[in-house]
C-alpha cells in the first residue's frame, strides 16, 4: 500500500528558534496547566485537519460519533488542563478512531514537551510481556530486587494488573478490532526509545512515593511477596546495560546466523531512514550466500518489528519465478489539495503531499479520491518483479501482534502467495485495511503538543475480517518458555522441518 517512505517515528522534528536568555519560557512540566482557550483552539484545528484530510476517520465509525467525541473533548477543555492531562485526552480521542498511525506520537513531540512528559525517572524498572492478561517479567533491571526471568508481577503499588491493563488500553494505538496489537504494544522488550507502557502509564497511575511496591510471584513457586523497587530513569531503560557500546552509523541493524542447515535472518526492525547502513546491500549479500550454500531452511524473524520501509519487497524478489501482484488494497485519500488555512500547522518530509493533482481521481463516493500516484497495476495493485538468482528452500517467517505496518504487508504478501509459512501469533495490522504510506505532523500552535495524521487509506476490494494476519502455525510462548529463555516459536520450525524432511533432510527442496 505505501510508497517507499521514511517511517514516522523517525522523522526529525522542527525546534524553535533561540530565545533571548531574558524571555526564555519557564521549563514545561507534565503538571504545568494550559489554559482552556489555547487548548480549545487547538482541538478545533485539529478536528478540521482530521475531518478534511484523515482517511480512515469514519472506516470504524460513524460521522455523528466522530463529531461526538471531538465535542466531548471540547467540554473537556472548557477548564484548563495540565499538559498531562491533554496529552492524554489527544491520545484517547485518535485511539478511538482505532487506526494504528494516529496518535500524539511520542517520537515527534517537540523538545520541550518530550523532555516534560517521558523523561521522568518513573518507569518500571523490568521487561515483559502480557501473556493471558498476566504480567511476565523478560528481563530484571532492578538493582534492589531479584525479579529473575518468569517472574509474574501481580501488582503495582497496590493495582492489580488486570486493572492496569484495562485501564492503559482505550490510549493504545491498533487497527480496528485487533486488540492483541494493543496489548502487545503495551509490552516492555527494550527496543524503543519510548515503550508506551514507559509514556503512558505515568500519565494514568503517577508514581506518588520514591519507590515502586510490587506483589510478585517467582517461577516454580506459588507464594506471593512484596518488593519494593527504585524506578528507572527514561535515560537508564534505554541503555541495554553500563558498558554498552553506542553503535555505529552504518552498523548492521540485521543479522544473520546459522546452524544445522538453517539460516536465521532477524529483522527486529526496518525503520531505516535515518541509518546510513546499506540494508539492501547487506541483506542481498546474505541471501548469495544461502542460496550458494544450499541452506535448505531460512527463518525470518520479524518479532517486535513493526514496520518502516517496504524492506519486505526486496525479500520477496528473491523468492519468486514471475511477478507477483501483492495483495489489492486501492490507495484512497481525502483531499487533492490541503485547504490553505491548514498548511501552517501541517509538517511533513515530501511538500507534494499537499496537493496530489491529477493522481488524485474523484470517485463516485465525493468524499474520498483514487490515489493512482504509487499503482503498478490497472487494479491499483503493488507488483514485485523476481530479482536475482531465487532461493528455493523453506521459508518460515516469525511474526507477532506488533507486526502492523510494512511487516502486517509483508505477513499477508507471503502467505497469500504461498512462498513462505508463518509461525506466531496473529499479526497487528488489519485485514480491513490499514491507513499510512504518507503523513502529516499536526503541530497544534497553541500548546506546542503534535499528533500525527496519515494520508493514504488502503481500501481491500473484497469484505475483509475485522483481523490481522493468523499464522499458518500458531505458537503461544508460555511462562516456563519465558522463565527457560527457550524460544517457542523458533522449536516450533525445528518440530515442522523434522516432520517435513526428517534428520536426514529427505526431499530437500534444492
Amino acid at each position: 500500500m505505501a510508497p517507499r517512505l521514511p517511517p514516522v517515528a523517525l522523522i526529525t522534528v522542527l525546534t524553535l528558534g533561540a530565545l533571548p536568555l531574558d524571555a526564555q519560557p519557564a521549563p514545561l512540566r507534565r503538571d504545568t496547566r494550559l489554559a482552556s482557550a489555547d487548548l480549545r483552539a487547538d482541538l478545533a484545528t485539529l478536528r478540521t485537519a482530521y475531518e478534511a484530510l484523515h482517511p480512515g476517520l469514519l472506516r470504524y465509525q460513524t460521522a455523528a460519533a466522530s463529531a461526538e467525541r471531538f465535542d466531548a473533548l471540547d467540554r473537556y477543555f472548557t477548564t484548563d488542563r495540565t499538559l498531562g492531562e491533554a496529552f492524554l485526552a489527544l491520545t484517547r480521542l485518535t485511539a478511538a478512531i482505532r487506526c494504528g498511525h494516529s496518535y500524539p506520537n511520542f517520537f515527534n513531540q517537540n523538545k520541550a514537551v518530550a523532555n516534560a512528559l517521558f523523561e521522568g525517572t518513573d518507569k518500571l524498572p523490568v521487561e515483559f510481556r502480557w501473556l493471558n492478561r498476566r504480567m511476565i517479567v523478560t528481563a530484571d533491571r532492578a538493582d534492589d530486587a531479584d525479579l529473575p526471568r518468569g517472574s509474574e508481577i501481580l501488582s503495582i503499588n497496590g493495582v492489580p494488573v488486570g486493572t492496569i491493563l484495562d485501564s492503559l488500553l482505550p490510549l493504545a494505538r491498533a487497527d480496528g478490532g485487533n486488540d492483541a496489537k494493543r496489548v502487545a504494544y503495551l509490552e516492555v522488550q527494550g527496543a524503543e526509545r519510548n515503550h508506551a507502557f514507559d509514556v503512558l502509564y505515568p500519565l494514568v497511575f503517577p508514581l506518588r512515593t520514591a519507590r515502586f511496591v510490587l506483589d510478585v510471584r517467582v517461577p516454580a513457586s506459588t507464594a506471593r511477596r512484596r518488593v519494593s523497587v527504585a524506578p528507572l530513569s527514561a535515560a537508564t531503560r534505554r541503555a541495554p546495560s553500563p558498558t554498552a557500546a553506542e553503535p555505529a552509523e552504518d552498523a548492521p541493524l540485521w543479522r544473520y546466523t546459522e546452524s544445522d542447515g538453517i539460516g536465521i535472518l532477524t529483522m527486529p526492525t526496518w525503520a531505516l531512514f535515518n541509518s546510513k547502513w546499506d540494508a539492501a546491500r547487506w541483506s542481498d549479500s546474505v541471501l548469495e550466500g544461502v542460496i550458494a550454500r544450499r541452506v535448505a531452511d531460512l527463518v525470518i524473524d520479524l518479532r517486535g518489528n513493526e514496520g518502516g520501509v517496504d524492506a519486505g519487497n526486496a525479500l520477496l524478489a528473491r523468492l519468486i519465478d514471475a511477478p507477483l501482484r501483492l495483495p489489492s488494497y486501492p490507495r484512497q485519500v481525502r483531499y487533492r489539495r490541503v485547504p490553505d488555512e491548514l498548511n501552517p500547522v501541517l509538517d511533513t518530509w515530501d511538500n507534494s503531499f499537499r496537493d496530489w493533482g491529477p493522481a488524485a481521481i474523484a470517485t463516485a463516493d465525493p468524499r474520498y479520491y483514487r490515489l493512482t500516484r504509487w499503482d503498478d497495476a490497472a487494479d491499483g495493485s503493488d507488483v514485485i518483479t523476481p530479482a536475482g538468482q531465487r532461493y528455493r528452500g523453506r521459508v518460515w517467517v516469525l511474526v507477532g501482534a506488533a507486526n502492523s505496518s510494512a511487516t502486517f504487508q509483508f505477513a499477508l504478501a507471503a502467505q497469500q502467495s504461498g512462498v513462505a509459512t508463518l509461525v506466531g501469533q496473529p499479526t497487528g495490522g488489519n485485514r480491513r485495511g490499514i491507513n499510512g504510506g504518507a503523513f502529516f505532523f499536526v503541530r497544534l500552535p497553541k500548546t506546542g503538543l503534535e499528533v500525527d495524521l496519515p494520508l493514504i487509506a488502503g481500501v481491500p476490494t473484497t469484505e475483509q475480517p475485522d483481523a490481522g494476519v493468523l499464522p499458518d502455525f500458531l505458537v503461544t510462548p508460555t511462562v516456563a518458555d519465558i522463565a527457560s529463555g527457550e524460544d517457542a516459536e523458533l522449536r516450533a520450525v525445528r518440530a515442522a522441518i523434522g516432520i517435513r524432511g526428517g534428520a536426514a533432510r529427505e526431499g530437500s527442496p534444492w
